[in-house]
């Protein structure tokens, strides 16, 4: 009896713990996609755009033979702008494709983690008449029904809770 209850313990604290592990690598996720978003437009770049619209305008304005070397070095003052401003995006990317990547190396270690740890147990247990046509699929590789109810492995568990997560983070990324 002692067993059997360390492992219902452990299922009732499962499910909620791998739901929000799934969340917060979800909300990560949108973070990066944000910061991504976000990041193109930071002051320094709005700058170095508007700098160089200025002295493009300020370069195209001087058709004079006269003035000729003034526009070409405002021309060339443009170029040395739009290298650094490809400078600042570059790194930026640069930032964000690291990010991404460590997020998804630890997003699969952790999933492999937890499909070793709950492999053959049971991760929740729902009602058989909440879940009626569903009941084998949710209970794949756990055993079935006991005491009417379904017993949830991890697979279909993961899978839940990661469509549920995504859908939680679009409505709060989308307020």
């Amino acid at each position: 009896m002692g067993d059997n209850a360390s492992e219902e313990h452990q299922t009732s604290f499962a499910a909620p713990l791998i739901f929000f592990i799934v969340l917060a690598f979800q909300f990560a996720s949108y973070w990066i996609d944000h910061f991504k978003k976000i990041g193109s437009e930071k002051e320094k770049e709005v700058q170095l755009r508007a700098e160089i619209k200025q002295l493009s305008k300020e370069a195209n304005s001087m058709s004079q033979p006269s003035t000729f070397a003034q526009a070409a070095k405002l021309k060339r003052q443009a170029a040395a702008k739009e290298k650094e401003l490809a400078k600042c995006q570059d790194l930026h990317t640069s930032d964000t494709t690291l990010y991404s990547k460590a997020l998804l190396i630890s997003k699969v270690l952790t999933y492999l983690i937890l499909l070793i740890w709950f492999w053959r147990s049971p991760v929740a247990s729902i009602s058989q008449q909440l879940v009626q046509p569903f009941g084998r699929l949710l209970s794949w590789r756990t055993g079935g029904v006991h005491n009417n109810n379904i017993m949830v492995g991890i697979i279909p568990w993961l899978a839940v809770t990661s469509r549920v997560s995504k859908l939680i983070c679009k409505l709060t990324y989308s307020k």
